[in-house]
């Protein structure tokens, strides 16, 4: 088995679990301990603080499914383009229950040290589930 062949499955498996079963701890076979995810917010999530806000996502939508689309492994880089779904059940950040059925999609590059993945990228729009959820109309005068 190749190294992005062994890349490709440990992302594969981890995100199952940790996103799909919300077993996080899976994730500490891909994830660095001194793993940092940047995105959006200024500060960069480190390793507790993401399985936190997949616990919190998971809890919100119980239901929630997220599917891998794309994997590209380059070296000690790997692009993942990945799509989400599920029905708002408790509240996030703030905002209650609406039993709406959402979809967001985005990408993840990460980088890996050695076998595990010490940084990552995430790129999506959260306005898009905040316009899914009818918390914010977005593209509309």
């Amino acid at each position: 088995m190749s190294n992005s062949d062994a890349r490709r499955g440990l992302i594969e498996k981890a995100w199952a679990a940790a996103w799909g079963q919300g077993d996080v701890d899976a994730l500490d076979a891909l994830l660095s301990p001194a793993y940092l995810r940047y995105s959006q917010d200024p500060h960069p999530q480190d390793l507790a603080a993401f399985k936190a806000s997949i616990v919190s996502t998971r809890s919100a939508f119980p239901d929630l499914v997220t599917t891998i689309d794309d994997i590209v492994i380059e070296g000690d880089r790997a692009a993942i383009r990945w799509h989400s779904t599920g029905t708002h059940q408790s509240s996030l950040l703030g905002v209650p229950a609406t039993k709406r059925r959402v979809e967001v999609s985005g990408a993840t590059f990460a980088r890996f040290e050695d076998d595990r993945i010490v940084e990552e990228h995430v790129t999506w729009d959260p306005r898009a589930l905040l316009s899914a959820l009818g918390v914010i109309r977005v593209g509309q005068d």
